[in-house]
């Protein structure tokens, strides 16, 4: 009996590895919004080919990551990634709060709300915990700076449609900010101006008159709106930094380097962000939102989709020759899948955006009607023509299955395409990187994080 119970200690020591308390100084938390297993293949063969590897492929501890809500099966971005930064499982539309939460829509016109009486508490989010510990904190995403997912990581609401009220609690010393960040965060970078601004300024939506960038400014925040003003930013003298890049959201990859906007890539944020984190002794917790991935794949845009996720990769890549994985952290992972699949038996080496051609003889693959058809496709959304037509393969119009604009097909007619509810992958590597393995929930992945860090 002894030896059966030492084999069955043994056993378990095997299948869960251990972690160090404390063992990574550092956390950089990765998340590609909407960025399910097909989106990352597609990616994949899109850049690197069938054979390739994207840079999140080469992390060395993986695992399946189940992102049902407390009350959908399919969830939306602010309780999968409340849950990643909480530990709660929490009701869709619902940001960092206690799981007895019920959502709330804000007043449409001014984006506040409140939670009503007796409507759950604030959930401690990672970043909230790592301040606690003297850490540097930080966000990145190409979205707004107060969309579901970075606002997971900073704020608490009943609503994330609330985003003048989810921008004043990063505010330090004004009324609404979140006390437990300390000092506020060290970094805040993305879009979304408008929130931060009044109304009597252009494309500001606060109804209460305040210009929270200004208050920034008071606090010791260097602030800044443009990718040129960003790259001549020297982080050595910089302790607090705020980039607010576009009204709403930044735009996508793809628009961004062809029309040379004036803004900075999520690389160039990402680095800029560990950069100034970097100088605090104690280390920090930074997240990384690749979050227009998201938004392309709700278009049914595949083309932007895959340039938004070589971005979000490249970002990776950018910050792990950066960084010392012997002290730090690396998480990559997504908050939920979305329709997207790859269809029918098109030959290797066949453009991932392009109609399929048959693995046989290089042909165009043809529907039971005899029309072509495109690999990549969706379950539902807009783009479901009553009868159809054959693709061309061209990228001379919009119709055409290699143009910047095309919009893939979709099986279910609905205005606008839905999430998925399937597992999602998650990539980790560096320092405490031993108990990312198996299928977990997400709420899991908060407990791993928080104890690797020692928090």
């Amino acid at each position: 009996m002894l030896k059966q119970t030492l084999i069955a200690v043994a056993l378990l020591a095997f299948t869960v590895p251990a972690i160090a308390a404390g063992e990574a100084k550092n956390v950089i938390f990765f998340l590609g919004d909407g960025m399910g297993p097909t989106t990352i293949t597609a990616a994949r063969i899109y850049k690197y080919g069938e054979a390739g590897s994207l840079t999140m492929d080469t992390l060395n501890r993986t695992a399946r990551i189940k992102t049902f809500s407390k009350d959908g099966q399919t969830t939306d971005s602010a309780p999968s990634m409340g849950a990643y930064m909480t530990g709660v499982k929490m009701d869709n539309e619902v940001i960092s709060m206690s799981a007895d939460t019920k959502a709330i829509e804000p007043n449409g016109k001014t984006y506040t709300g409140n939670c009503g009486v007796a409507n759950g508490a604030p959930a401690d989010t990672l970043l909230e915990l790592a301040r606690a510990k003297g850490k540097a904190i930080g966000a990145v995403t190409t979205t707004s700076v107060t969309h579901a997912t970075p606002a997971s990581t900073y704020a608490h609401a009943c609503h994330r449609d609330a985003e003048a009220d989810i921008a004043v609690q990063a505010v330090p010393g004004g009324a609404g900010f979140n006390t437990k960040l300390g000092s506020g965060l060290d970094v805040l970078l993305g879009g979304g101006r408008r929130f931060w601004q009044p109304t009597t300024m252009s494309g500001g939506k606060r109804a209460d008159g305040r210009d929270l960038t200004a208050e920034m400014v008071a606090s010791g925040y260097t602030y800044v709106s443009t990718g040129t003003a960003f790259k001549a930013l020297d982080t050595k003298t910089t302790n607090k930094l705020l980039g607010l890049f576009t009204t709403s959201h930044m735009d996508y990859e793809l628009d961004r380097v062809q029309k040379s906007l004036d803004q900075p890539s999520l690389s160039e944020m990402t680095v800029k962000a560990i950069e100034v984190l970097s100088k605090n002794p104690n280390g920090y917790v930074l997240m990384v939102e690749g979050g227009r991935i998201d938004h392309a794949l709700h278009g049914t845009n595949a083309k932007r989709v895959m340039e938004d996720t070589i971005a979000f990769d490249n970002a990776i890549k950018t910050a792990m020759a950066k960084v010392d994985l012997s002290n730090t952290l690396i998480v990559v992972t997504a908050d939920h899948d979305h329709t997207m699949t790859i269809n029918g038996y098109a030959k290797i080496g066949n453009p991932i955006l392009d109609i399929a051609r048959s693995y046989k003889d290089g042909q165009p693959a043809l529907d039971a009607d005899g029309n072509t058809y495109t690999t990549l496709v969706f379950g539902n959304g807009p783009n479901r023509p009553d009868v159809r037509t054959s693709i061309a393969s061209g990228n001379a119009n919009a119709s055409q299955a290699l143009h910047d604009d095309y919009m893939q097909e979709t099986g279910v007619r609905l205005s606008g395409e839905t999430h998925g509810g399937g597992d999602v992958k998650l990539f980790a590597a560096g320092a405490g990187k031993a108990p990312f393995k198996g299928t977990l929930d997400n709420t899991k992945v908060f407990g791993l994080v928080r104890a690797a860090a020692g928090l």
